[in-house]
């Protein structure tokens, strides 16, 4: 048992937890929207601390992120559960478990743990990934912690649900995230995934704020989220934020709820990075559609090659000092 960050007890023995926009209202002996966090005797208790469900040694590239120490490898962590309800849920298995079965808790690791095993596989960083990492917050913010006294670097691959205060609490510690900006519509965001927009955008703004190095990925789902007009306002909020911020746009495949759907063309992928680079974004980049372009690092500023990439595997990289060499012109993120 752990007990739980960022909730507030009220006079009628029902807490708050504000670690998440949905803010939720947690009587005596329930769990909140997420299904990880309890209310047990007036105490709220994160019910997955130490408890990974999945454990992988993943390129960076997979996460994705495309700007932090490419080539090298990730050491990935999810425990169960999650804070939103997405229908096209890629982990479903083990991110909607809590709302079905018993979590499992037969395999206890602590964050140092966690770090040594990492370190022993030649990572480079921690990426909390797979599900939400928002859920088993109390969790990664000790990981991070741990990491970084041993030089490893701490990755989110985020829904971007999550409060300001926890963002704030984290960031001295978290090194990087990529953040899954789903759609650029409250009614997507609340049909398909029980949430809503804005707390998302405030959660990126507030992660560059917070000098984390964030990239964006949005998942084109035909008929859905791909209409130019949508596409080209997701671009203009990602260049107010930031535009060096690489967007990752990704085709879709059908899975978990949402088979009724076809798989995004690669046209429609070429097309939102056309959309996303004449909004002014420096980085935009085609997913899930290995070997069809879009998916190497050019320089902004001359057109350079710097990183050729086919899918999670890297041919070269011409990165020197994080800078181009042809122009020296900087390249955006994290390198050696």
């Amino acid at each position: 048992m752990h007990e739980a960050l960022f909730y507030k007890k009220n006079d009628n023995a029902v807490l708050r937890c504000n670690l998440c926009p949905h803010a939720c209202l947690i009587p005596e002996g329930r769990r909140g929207l997420c299904a990880v966090r309890e209310n047990r005797d007036g105490r709220l208790y994160t019910l997955v601390y130490g408890n990974p469900i999945a454990e992988h040694v993943d390129p960076i590239e997979k996460k994705p992120l495309f700007h932090v120490l490419p080539g090298s490898s990730s050491y990935s962590i999810g425990t169960p559960g999650c804070n939103l309800s997405c229908r096209h849920c890629q982990n479903a298995d083990i991110a909607h478990l809590p709302h079905t079965h018993e979590i499992p808790t037969g395999l206890q690791r602590s964050p140092d743990a966690i770090v040594n095993a990492a370190l022993t596989s030649g990572c480079r960083s921690i990426a909390c990934t797979y599900t939400e990492p928002t859920i088993y917050f109390e969790y990664a913010l000790e990981i991070a912690k741990s990491a970084a006294q041993k030089n490893l670097k701490t990755i989110f691959v985020t829904n971007g649900y999550i409060t300001t205060p926890a963002i704030e609490a984290i960031a001295p510690f978290l090194d990087a995230a990529n953040i899954d900006l789903k759609a650029f519509s409250d009614d997507f965001y609340r049909d398909i995934c029980g949430a809503h927009l804005q707390p998302v955008l405030d959660a990126i703004q507030t992660y560059r704020r917070c000098n984390i190095w964030i990239e964006i990925t949005t998942l084109i789902i035909p008929g859905l989220n791909d209409s130019p007009d949508e596409l080209k306002r997701a671009a203009d909020f990602i260049v107010s934020v930031g535009e060096d911020i690489p967007w990752h746009v990704s085709a879709f495949y059908p899975t978990y709820q949402m088979t009724d759907r076809p798989q995004t063309p690669a046209e429609t992928l070429h097309a939102t990075r056309a959309i996303g680079q004449s909004a002014g974004l420096r980085y935009v980049y085609t997913g899930n559609i290995a070997g069809q372009g879009g998916e190497d690092t050019l320089c902004h500023a001359c057109g350079a090659v710097l990183i050729e990439r086919s899918g999670y595997s890297i041919g070269t990289n011409n990165i020197s000092n994080g800078t181009c060499p042809s122009c020296s012109v900087p390249c955006a993120g994290i390198f050696d």
